[in-house]
């Protein structure tokens, strides 16, 4: 029996509860909201504000304010919008959350990965591979929702969670924070649908949502795995995956009002490559996506330049940072060979750089002097790529003198990383 809770508001007014909150959205950071409030800002003068919150939650006088609209771009060209929320809302949405989760979580769908505690990217990578490689099933269907978050029914979502929660209050709060609106450079704008991505509350808000699609599916006996708006649907053949296609299609279209992308969605097998959370699984093996590996690369470049009078140190401290989070993401693929090919590039890219700072040709003969080298050497153009993976080069800046200044290796990391998947 699913239990019902009637009376949850009163855990809002707790101002421990509201300082617990504030705790977790400074360790997110975030920019400010449209009151240019930011953290920091917020933290100076926290006692006051914790109890200001407190004051109007109890009176039920609390409103929040519009979100402050950002365009980020996407790899495709196009935009995603987010809307970021003041501080002061954050810190509600942050305590709702911790009110609402526990309720939620435990019930949604086993292959539901995306946002929720003790679950990641990975799991749901590794979830997608189980059925295609072990269970065979190799016919898959990639769901495409156009703008999900953005097209959220609100009548739906507080129907969704009436289910669980019957407390009027907290769904009066649920309620204006979907209803706040939007604050653009044309002014403001209302919200009749949608829950803005860069809400505290939003990526729960998204799975009570479609926790409805993952149960439905699960009835009809298909095997899912979803991360947030990413949906595979795995069949064993290729007639089971055209009829989980228009089973899935049908529910989202018509009971949750949502919108397929046709254009994006498809029928793939995996022998082709399925394309999921920036990996390609493929029936025996999982490999990176180009487009990620070019975007890393344009990352080190950015950090490298050759131009920037930067001292080797402090590229490498920028560096790391991008080195560890590629390599924790990506080890679950097999990538072990392009990882060492990654390392070797991003080596030559210090070596360039190195070469450029010291100038001149009698710095770097300077340094294969004191590393003992004999002889007479060369004079080589130190702006020159090509010259970044000579044998003088290398002699100067051998793998080891990297590893001294401590440079993140990628070629030491173990690839086809398998974490643990419910």
């Amino acid at each position: 029996m699913v239990r019902t809770y009637y009376s949850l508001y009163d855990r809002m007014l707790q101002e421990q509860r509201l300082l617990r909150a504030f705790a977790k959205v400074k360790s997110n950071k975030g920019a400010a909201g449209i009151d240019g409030q930011n953290v920091t800002d917020f933290a100076e003068h926290l006692s006051e504000e914790i109890a200001q919150l407190a004051h109007e939650l109890k009176n039920k006088s609390y409103r929040p304010k519009p979100v402050r609209r950002v365009e980020i771009p996407k790899p495709d060209g196009g935009v995603r919008q987010l809307g970021i929320p003041t501080v002061r809302d954050r810190v509600v949405q942050q305590a709702l959350l911790d009110i609402l989760q526990p309720i939620f979580d435990p019930d949604f769908h086993p292959s539901s990965y995306g946002y929720r505690p003790g679950r990641s990217c990975h799991q749901a990578i590794a979830k997608a591979s189980l059925f295609i490689r072990r269970y065979r099933r190799r016919w898959v269907v990639d769901m495409d929702l156009s703008k999900c978050f953005d097209t959220l029914d609100h009548e739906l979502i507080i129907q969704s969670f009436r289910r669980r929660v019957t407390d009027g209050s907290i769904l009066g709060l649920l309620r204006m924070f979907l209803q706040s609106g939007v604050m653009t450079d044309d002014g403001w704008q209302e919200s009749k649908l949608g829950s803005p991505q860069g809400g505290v509350i939003s990526p729960l808000i998204a799975n009570v949502y479609l926790d409805a699609f993952d149960q439905h599916m699960k009835k009809r006996g298909h095997r899912i795995v979803r991360y947030a708006d990413d949906i595979l649907i795995l069949s064993c053949s290729k007639r089971g995956a055209e009829n989980a296609f228009a089973v899935a299609r049908n529910y989202l279209e018509g009971e949750l009002r949502l919108r397929v992308n046709e254009r994006k969605s498809r029928i793939v097998h995996s022998s082709k490559g399925v394309r999921y959370l920036g990996v390609i699984i493929e029936s025996r093996y999982t490999r990176l996506q180009n487009e990620k590996v070019r975007e890393f690369k344009d990352k080190v470049k950015r950090i490298t330049r050759r131009n920037s009078p930067v001292n080797l140190g402090k590229v490498i401290n920028d560096l790391n940072p991008v080195l560890r989070g590629f390599a924790n993401y990506f080890r679950v693929a097999h990538c072990r060979n392009q990882f060492r090919e990654l390392a070797r590039w991003v080596r030559r890219r210090l070596r360039a750089k190195q070469l450029m700072l010291w100038r001149r040709p009698k710095r770097l003969h300077r340094r294969l002097r004191q590393l003992g080298y004999q002889g007479d050497f060369k004079a080589i153009k130190m702006s020159s790529w090509r010259n970044a993976a000579s044998p003088l080069a290398n002699y100067a800046m051998p793998n080891c003198w990297f590893e001294d200044l401590g440079l993140f290796d990628l070629s030491r990391v173990e690839t086809g990383y398998q974490p643990h998947y419910y």
